[in-house]
């Protein structure tokens, strides 16, 4: 991102994404790898000139916010990213906009009113799109059909972190991998609030979370030998180990098997989680869900009403509602409900077709 705006011609002045904005801004310096990117901005309407204003610098801190909340061909909102901080917010979107692979573009909204929803005219955001570039210095609107809830969730994560083999690869397959477990650690407090013990992938339990190991969080299973269901199907125990979140409720209920689906092209988890249906034959009272981006849900649909995977009646649990109901818990301490609440927000999506 800072390269990219290092590449815009300094011999010019960038205009705001909204017309109704009058200032200017030009770039001063671009200070490599990560910023922080010094910049000019003035206002000719109010008799202003580059000249007889000071540098001001757009910080690093705001800059990485900002590139780890983008993931390709997904729309952000800058002010709910940043919320009310950084007064160089609207600049730094601004420059991004005329950079090559960055487009604006104004996705519909979910309205609620009491019980009905409605889509409204969205909010400005910007995409990412790495396989689209449009011309440098000039800002391209985009057309998309994607819906954004809107919901205020207030869900913060502290810093995880990931042993040494995870960390290999570039810098988005480690956002990539962030982002999945943050997913699975709001699932493991969810499923805490409801009664539920939460299986984690035993690949993902070293993952830090809070200075201790995900898999010693509190309602975390430490064997799926513990757990009676699984302890006598040798089978179904292989098929489970690697799935991202099981849960498991008293002693011998499994309310939800579920994949979470950040990038991947969503069969990989549809056959897992097919693997240990097979495995256990004689159990059908449970859910099979998908957990991935609300932008994604075109993709779940198809894939999940594949003939071979129709036998799971998928679920599809967005990543705006596992947060929703995330923030939920955290706030309210929700008691006394039983687990058909989460269909309110898991989708059936079998023979559903997009």
């Amino acid at each position: 991102m800072v390269k990219a705006i290092g590449l815009l011609p300094r011999d010019r002045a960038y205009h705001y994404i909204n017309p109704r904005t009058k200032g200017q801004i030009k770039i001063m310096d671009v200070v490599y790898p990560e910023g922080p990117i010094f910049i000019r901005r003035c206002d000719p309407s109010q008799g202003e000139s580059f000249s007889n204003v000071k540098d001001e610098p757009m910080s690093s801190q705001m800059i990485w916010r900002i590139a780890n909340a983008f993931l390709p061909n997904s729309a952000i909102n800058f002010d709910r990213v940043l919320g009310a901080s950084y007064n160089t917010r609207s600049v730094l979107e601004a420059l991004m906009a005329h950079t090559p692979q960055f487009y604006f573009c104004y996705p519909g909204r979910i309205q609620v009113i009491n019980s009905s929803s409605k889509i409204r005219q969205g909010h400005k955001h910007l995409m990412w799109c790495p396989d689209n570039p449009h011309e440098m210095s000039v800002m391209k609107q985009i057309e998309t059909d994607m819906v954004i809830s809107e919901i205020p969730n207030e869900v913060v994560y502290d810093a995880l972190g990931f042993p040494a083999d995870v960390l290999v690869g570039n810098a988005n397959d480690i956002q990539v991998k962030r982002r999945h477990t943050q997913m699975q650690i709001a699932l493991i407090e969810i499923g805490q609030q409801l009664n539920f013990r939460t299986w984690i992938a035993q690949n993902d339990k070293g993952i830090t979370y809070k200075n201790q190991k995900i898999g010693e969080m509190q309602s975390v299973v430490a064997s799926l030998r513990d757990e009676k269901l699984m302890a006598a199907f040798e089978d179904a125990y292989r098929a489970a180990l690697l799935i991202d979140c099981i849960w498991f409720k008293n002693g011998k209920l499994m309310p939800a098997v579920i994949e979470v689906e950040h990038s991947t092209g969503v069969t990989s988890g549809l056959t897992r989680m097919k693997g240990l249906q097979d495995a256990l034959p004689f159990y059908n009272d449970t859910r099979y869900v998908i957990v991935a981006p609300d932008e994604d849900r075109d993709k779940v649909i198809r894939e999940a009403n594949r003939p071979q995977f129709q036998s799971l009646k998928t679920r599809y649990f967005p990543y705006s509602a596992v947060e929703e109901l995330y923030s939920l818990c955290k706030k309210r301490k929700i008691r006394g409900i039983t687990d058909e609440f989460l269909d309110c927000y898991m989708e059936p999506i079998t023979e559903l077709l997009a």
